[in-house]
């Protein structure tokens, strides 16, 4: 799998400090450390090491990466090792995608509030599909999920969802028996939507009456409380989007979904087409007209805007875990339920050996690191390590020559 000629970081590297002399004032740190991270990701500065070949003696430097979570060359390895972790943890039963969005006005909330806002809108979606999913007229059972934010839209525009992943059943209140949900059929959508915007709702009011909300720009005036009450009645008064795909087809499918979605970044370099006059284009897919793939090109510095809008606040978990599929008990709780879960035409799949780092590269791209790219027989081994040379990334660490004689 070749590199993509055009990266993300080219065009920081490029127009970076441009960007940063026009808006340095205004950027966040964390908006500030993603940028020097990508931009510094696979260059000597963040050191690396030389291998040489056994055979023909052939050498190759290779640079280390930024480890960022939103860099798009960081995630791919990444990726591999969750999915691997997530293998044995499938169970033999249809699995759901329900997503949770919100209305325009209040993306315009998050976009200055992100920590609390994203809080709220997995509280919302959690408690939601918990509470419908429990309530004896619907599937009387306790669920499992998992919940990954996206804040992106294709054209890089600020759309803050939550993607979810659910079982389609669940446990009986005793613990006793596996209640399985209709087949093709999770939750009424509609009876979601409306206690999603309820309870978001309710959370957000009681935010801004604990001052935990801050406002500026064109939406300053919404620090009046007056005014934030008739904003939170009109935004009740919109249809909030809560829509359930169908069913995966078996649990394989479901790791294949989510390789898709767990570890993406608001866009990834093969999207990228050309950085050229200061301007970058890239594919996006227009939803609203037949999923159309279509070319965007922006000035570079709005391309950088909307990308680091995407930025996450320090620390936060964009990937979350409920109910069964919660870290606490995992192992036993999914244990207990395939015992519970008839066993029919359904396979459950057996963890894979695990695999070093190399070994994932190479089923994710057919390139074995380990052979000589020249003559093809011999064995690239480590002879130095180059340290790194900037600060500001404590996982990696200074280390000296190895001999390998």
């Amino acid at each position: 799998m070749p590199r993509p000629a055009l990266e993300v970081a080219n065009i920081f590297r490029r127009h970076g400090a441009e960007y940063r002399k026009l808006n340095g004032t205004t950027m966040s740190s964390g908006q500030q450390r993603v940028m020097r991270a990508i931009e510094l990701c696979r260059s000597a500065a963040l050191g690396g090491h030389k291998d040489r070949c056994d055979r023909c003696g052939h050498e190759r430097y290779s640079y280390d990466s930024c480890r960022n979570r939103h860099c798009p060359k960081c995630q791919c390895l990444a990726k591999a090792k969750w999915l691997e972790d997530r293998q044995a943890e499938l169970l033999p039963v249809e699995y759901f995608h329900v997503v949770f969005t919100v209305p325009e006005k209040i993306a315009a909330v998050a976009l200055q509030n992100k920590r609390v806002v994203y809080g709220i809108l997995f509280r919302a979606a959690s408690e939601t599909l918990r509470t419908i999913a429990a309530d004896p007229k619907h599937l009387g059972a306790k669920i499992g999920f998992m919940a990954v934010l996206h804040s992106w839209g294709q054209n890089l525009l600020f759309h803050p969802h939550l993607h979810c992943v659910v079982l389609g059943g669940g446990m009986s209140g005793d613990g006793c028996r596996w209640i399985s949900c209709r087949p093709g059929f999770f939750l009424p959508v509609r009876v979601l939507s409306r206690l999603f915007r309820g309870k978001f709702l309710a959370y957000l009011k009681e935010a801004f009456k604990q001052k935990k909300l801050r406002f500026g720009g064109k939406h300053i005036r919404l620090a009046d409380s007056v005014i934030f009450r008739d904003f939170l009645r009109d935004v009740r008064k919109e249809e909030w989007v809560v829509y359930s795909k169908p069913p995966f087809g078996g649990p394989s499918k479901v790791l294949d979904y989510l390789g898709r979605y767990t570890h993406r970044v608001a866009i990834s370099n093969n999207r990228l087409v050309r950085l050229k006059e200061g301007k970058v284009t890239f594919r996006w897919k227009d939803y609203r007209r037949g999923r159309r793939t279509r070319l965007m090109t922006l000035d570079a510095n709005e391309f950088i805007r909307r990308f680091l809008s995407h930025v996450l606040p320090r620390g936060f978990m964009r990937l979350r875990h409920y109910g069964l599929l919660s870290n606490r008990d995992r192992a036993q709780k999914l244990a207990l339920c395939r015992k519970l879960i008839t066993q029919t035409e359904s396979v459950v799949l057996q963890a894979q050996e695990p695999r070093d780092w190399k070994m994932r590269y190479e089923a994710l791209t057919g390139i074995a690191l380990e052979r000589c790219p020249k003559c093809h027989v011999g064995k690239m081994l480590c002879v130095e390590i180059i340290p790194y040379s900037v600060g500001g990334f404590p996982h990696l660490r200074r280390r000296t020559h190895i001999d390998s004689s």
